[in-house]
């Protein structure tokens, strides 16, 4: 009776394990998901107060100018 107290004690420590590993592995793969295809989320930083704090700006039209890519040049 003593054998078999420690087979399964032994056997559900393992089960127990296995579990922990695949849920912690499944957290990282869905955190790394998440991560590389949305924004981190930012609380207690200037701009996540911006709904309160209005420190925006219309842009400029000589801003605009400044975005525009120069044209490739042709290559005979």
């Amino acid at each position: 009776m003593d054998m078999d107290q420690a087979a399964t004690f032994l056997a559900g420590s393992i089960l127990i394990m296995l579990g922990l590993i695949s849920i912690v592995s499944a957290i990282v793969v869905i955190n790394n998901i998440i991560a590389r295809y949305w924004k981190p989320v930012r609380l207690f930083t200037e701009d996540s107060w911006a709904a309160w704090n209005d420190h925006s700006r219309f842009v400029e039209p000589q801003d605009l100018d400044k975005t525009k890519e120069p044209p490739l040049e042709k290559t005979k």
